[in-house]
């Protein structure tokens, strides 16, 4: 276990690093679902279940969700004519 930790906050400021850095917003949804999955794992490995099944819920699946249909609904509206 205390193998495990260390490389799972590594991989937390890895997957955290590249939300940032990511700049196509369909990539960082993907980036921020990755994300999310990751600190689930890592919350499990720190035997905080109830944390990581929000996590899981919300971080990994509604979140993303909820950006790409708002990135869907942005992208679908026709542009606007210009006076």
């Amino acid at each position: 276990m205390t193998v495990i930790l260390p490389l799972l906050f590594l991989l937390t400021a890895a997957s955290g690093t590249a939300v940032v850095l990511v700049r196509d917003p369909a990539r960082q949804i993907f980036a921020i679902a990755v994300n999310g999955l990751v600190l689930t794992i890592l919350f499990d490995a720190l035997q905080a279940p109830d944390v990581a099944l929000s996590e899981l819920a919300v971080g990994s699946a509604a979140v993303p969700l909820l950006f790409l249909v708002a990135l869907m609904a942005v992208r679908t509206q026709p542009p606007e004519e210009k006076s």
